[in-house]
């Protein structure tokens, strides 16, 4: 190799290094993310981890007195949800960094951000089907396996 080649090749490798080591730094920095949010009346504290994923959850025994079961339940999953956006907003900003200006973080974290909108759509249900596509069991006994066409049970 001449030196040209040698220095363009030492240089790709210094490169390519360095974003191993900040790929390493985002993928540290995204598995470390926890957020902790607590409801307006302070009864009810969620944690969530790296994904928004639920990992702990505070109810002061006041909640039970003060809520109706229902009532409860959606403050629980309010306050859950709000601390999912708090991580996920932690999450974007340390993604923006690292990312082109035209990829979306949010996009990328939900896995889909090199889909168009026609892939992101579920796909339809297929239709129920008729009647006449079951099967039939006029011609057979569960006690004695098929029958012949004219055989009684």
């Amino acid at each position: 190799m001449t030196t040209d080649h040698r220095a363009q090749v030492e240089e790709l490798l210094a490169d390519y290094r360095r974003s191993r080591e900040q790929l390493a730094s985002v993928h540290r920095t995204l598995a470390s993310i926890s957020e902790s949010v607590t409801s307006d009346d302070g009864l009810v504290t969620a944690t969530v981890g790296p994904q928004g994923t639920l990992t702990g959850l505070t109810i002061a025994d006041a909640a039970y007195q003060r809520h109706r079961p229902a009532e409860l339940a959606g403050l629980v999953v309010r306050t859950a949800n709000a601390a999912a956006a708090r991580a996920a907003e932690r999450a974007h900003r340390a993604l923006a960094d690292v990312l082109p200006a035209e990829t979306d973080p949010e996009a990328l974290l939900r896995g889909r951000a090199d889909l168009v909108g026609e892939e992101i759509v579920p796909p339809a249900r297929p239709a129920p089907a008729e009647a006449d596509d079951e099967p039939s069991f006029e011609q057979q006994s569960w006690l004695q396996g098929p029958m012949r066409r004219g055989e009684r049970p």
